[in-house]
């Protein structure tokens, strides 16, 4: 135990290092009144690669849009209609016509949408024409003057995984924010609502609320697919982003502006996803089973056949196919995403496995559903 005037000189000791090193900023202040501005380094030129990434965002960025939609309420004491903000989201213009292409879920709902262009002009947009099962949609707005300039048209079906990517849009109403990122995984599927949505492109440049519906550009600045959803427990984006692919753009859009809807090529035969996976499974084969053929369908009209039903109500079936132009279809899902590479009218050869053995059917595709 130290005594007690060691204790006190400790104490004063640690008294005066506090009253020496510890700043008073309640008393002087230690200022400099030369203090002048740091000189700045020399930056030197940009990088290439720099140079080529704003090179990209100058010149899309007249191209894209701001979406706000509105809904319609009702009071439910004065019975009074109104309307209220809804949602926001990214789009582009698609052509001089003042088309311009957004998701289906950026509208979906909305009573009204509000477009904004790069320069602060708003306009209202009318619906031309949606197709839900590829999340796309197409407005028009009219645009008098200083018409923004289309985004070029690139492909989807020779992208490969590593290229670079970037994606411009409105993310949580940060309007035009350029992120870049690379394509991380190609032909993957999304349950969207309804349908599954199939060719999309896996990437992992930042999407998050607010993207939808932007554009997804190459290096050479051209567009190759719609950013439109994210896998995200949080609802942030976790470096997983998912866009339809510009090929689909390209064929469905066309449709879309012309008659205000898309009709998909088909064969002319019932299936069905739940039933399907039964059959499938208990007869260890992957293929789609055809339950029946539409009477003087382009189905019938190349002799396929559907399943057959029995006396105790079991199903024998009929043509199972496996594959469509030598790609394999293992769900309903699947085979519709193989039709929808083809337009109406086209041939295709389908794999069919015909009371166990394999045959090959040609069949011109119908407008329809199947």
């Amino acid at each position: 135990m130290f005594p007690r005037f060691i204790w006190f000189v400790i104490f004063g000791v640690l008294l005066l290092l506090i009253g020496r090193y510890w700043p008073d900023f309640r008393g002087s202040r230690p200022t400099e009144p030369h203090a002048t501005p740091r000189t700045v380094a020399a930056r030197g030129d940009l990088a290439a690669d720099e140079k080529s990434t704003i090179e990209i965002f100058e010149r899309s960025r007249d191209s894209v849009v701001y979406i706000t939609t509105k809904a319609l309420v009702r009071d439910v004491w004065t019975r009074n209609v109104f309307a209220v903000p809804r949602g926001t989201g990214s789009g582009f213009i698609w052509d001089s016509a003042g088309n311009l292409i957004t998701n289906f879920h950026v509208i979906q709902g909305a009573s009204e949408a509000t477009v904004k262009l790069s320069d602060g002009r708003d306009y209202r947009a009318a619906l031309v024409g949606a197709s839900p099962s590829h999340d796309i949609a197409v407005l028009r707005i009219g645009v008098g003057f200083k018409r923004p300039p289309p985004i070029p048209i690139g492909t989807s079906h020779d992208l490969k995984v590593g290229q670079k990517v970037f994606a411009i849009g409105n993310p949580f109403g940060l309007d035009w924010t350029l992120t870049t990122g690379i394509v991380s995984a190609l032909d993957r599927s999304l349950q969207g609502e309804g349908s599954v949505i199939e060719h999309l492109i896996q990437t992992d440049a930042a999407i998050n609320p607010g993207n939808s519906g932007g554009p997804l550009l190459d290096s050479a600045g051209r567009l190759i697919g719609i950013s439109t959803a994210i896998y995200s427990p949080s609802g942030a984006s976790a470096g997983i982003g998912f866009a339809v692919p510009v090929d689909t753009v390209n064929r469905v859009v066309p449709q879309l502006i012309r008659g205000g809807k898309y009709i998909r090529p088909a064969l002319g035969i019932e299936v069905d996803e739940g039933i399907n996976q039964r059959l499938a499974g208990a007869a260890g084969v992957a293929g789609v089973f055809i339950l029946r053929v539409s009477p003087g369908s382009a189905a019938a009209r190349a002799g396929l056949k559907g399943a057959s039903v029995t006396r105790d109500r079991g199903i024998i079936p009929g043509d199972i196919i496996t594959a469509v132009n030598g790609k394999g279809v293992d769900s309903v899902a699947k085979l519709f995403a193989r039709l929808d590479d083809f337009a109406v009218g086209d041939v295709v050869r389908l794999t069919v496995l015909r009371e166990g053995r394999t045959v090959e059917v040609d069949v011109t595709l119908q407008p329809g559903g199947a």
